[in-house]
């Protein structure tokens, strides 16, 4: 594979921001290389739940995922490919009365922006699911929300901007960033140079590594969500439905894909002492759900480089794809919540089950942020689990701050300077 010697932009990562990203830069005119070091869409891109919602966001997200959804709902006619998009609508079910209130109160944004979300009493919740055996109170559920097939999505996007003219060179590691004058003059890839003056890194998991080679901070912790995918059932609904037992998304081929609604592992590495205090406030909130584990990952990422020379190998080539393992336990207990809130589904198999780790903030908001100290360089990534509904828009965006598009109001939020 051959890569081009200069490009108006060099985005590293091809998941489905970094896609998007390149895709709408490319509309511009702009000329794109795409580097990934291991295969487009190979990471959490593809591996996770696949829901394309509004309802429960943080504030700071909710422009940008109603800009997503206009963006999803026309994708598929636009780059003449299918990507699963379907309006199904996002059914959150409550067990307690703090959750109804959780709920209550979102429903403010919701008003605020126009959005099509509304409570549901007791009866009604039920009324959706007819034949369910949860002790559920009540739920949210908005209408205008929908679902992909993340083993399409990101793939078909990165298709249309390779007809668009980007160069998408997989297999193909950024090692480094090259400076003259104090700005980014090129990359180094394990093919060879790039020279260019923008550089975006929306290298997911991947990112704060990368960014610490070069002395930016980017405070930024993993968790592991395990997810299995079932053989075609009785469709129970057509909504993307949460609980904290179990979160099921309907799937093109008649099956569902299944997650613990409130299990997720945290492993334990260096870096969860380097940023605990400013990661605190989150583990407390959401300690309920957080499982923590130590395993080999401690001592790999405590002996792994920190830095490196861009002549030589680095982490990213050593390591291509992150490959975990799913949690058998958490995994079982979602299957036997599946199974006892939905009778229908109780002779449901597993086709299979995955596992991925997904890249967080210490606000599990995202960063679209120029890094001051780099002139040249960008970031997309920490999209918290968020990433897949938001991806078409957070690579649009990102295309807009790397032009000059975008309005300071829409990045604001997203600002790597509100974590220091």
């Amino acid at each position: 594979m051959s890569i081009p010697l200069k490009s108006d932009v060099v985005i590293i990562g091809a998941g489905i921001v970094g896609t998007s990203a390149a895709y709408f830069l490319s509309k511009l005119g702009l000329s794109v290389v795409l580097c990934e070091k291991g295969t487009v869409s190979g990471e959490q891109s593809s591996r996770n739940w696949g829901f394309v919602r509004q309802q429960g966001r943080d504030p700071a997200e909710i422009p940008a995922i109603i800009r997503s959804i206009k963006i999803w709902r026309d994708l598929a006619s636009e780059i003449g490919e299918d990507v699963g998009y379907v309006q199904s609508g996002s059914l959150y079910l409550a067990n307690t009365e703090q959750q109804l209130s959780e709920y209550e109160a979102w429903l403010e944004y919701a008003k605020q922006y126009q959005i099509d979300t509304k409570m549901l009493s007791k009866s009604e919740a039920l009324d959706k699911i007819p034949h369910a055996n949860g002790k559920w109170i009540g739920a949210l559920t908005t209408l205008s929300d929908g679902r992909a097939e993340p083993s399409k999505a990101t793939m078909a996007i990165s298709r249309a901007a390779e007809r668009n003219g980007v160069n998408i060179a997989t297999n193909c590691a950024v090692r480094g960033l090259e400076f003259s004058g104090g700005k980014i003059s090129g990359v180094v890839t394990e093919l060879g140079p790039i020279g260019t003056n923008t550089v975006l890194c929306a290298a997911g998991a991947w990112s704060s590594l990368f960014c610490g080679r070069h002395g930016v901070e980017l405070p930024q912790l993993m968790v592991r969500s395990s997810v299995f995918r079932t053989t075609p059932a009785p469709l129970i609904s057509d909504h993307s439905i949460w609980c904290r037992d179990v979160a099921l998304r309907r799937r093109q081929d008649g099956g569902y894909t299944v997650a613990h609604g409130s299990a997720t592992e945290v492993p334990i590495v260096p870096n969860t002492f380097r940023w605990m205090k400013k990661f605190l406030p989150a583990f407390k909130t959401e300690k309920n759900r957080l499982r923590f584990r130590l395993d080999h990952r401690f001592y790999k990422e405590l002996t792994g480089a920190k830095n490196w020379d861009t002549g030589s190998t680095t982490p990213f080539e050593e390591e291509r794809v992150n490959q975990v393992s799913p949690s058998q336990s958490i995994l079982k207990e979602a299957q036997a919540n599946l199974k006892r809130l939905f009778p229908e589904l109780k002779d449901i198999k597993i086709l299979e089950q995955w596992a991925g780790l997904i890249d967080v903030t210490p606000d599990a908001v995202p960063v679209i942020s120029p890094v001051s100290k780099l002139p040249g360089f960008y970031l997309a990534t920490g999209f918290s689990g968020h990433g897949f509904g938001l991806g078409p828009a957070a690579g649009e965006l990102a295309s807009g701050m790397i032009t000059g598009s975008a309005a300071k109001s829409e990045l604001e939020a997203f600002s790597l300077n509100r974590f220091f």
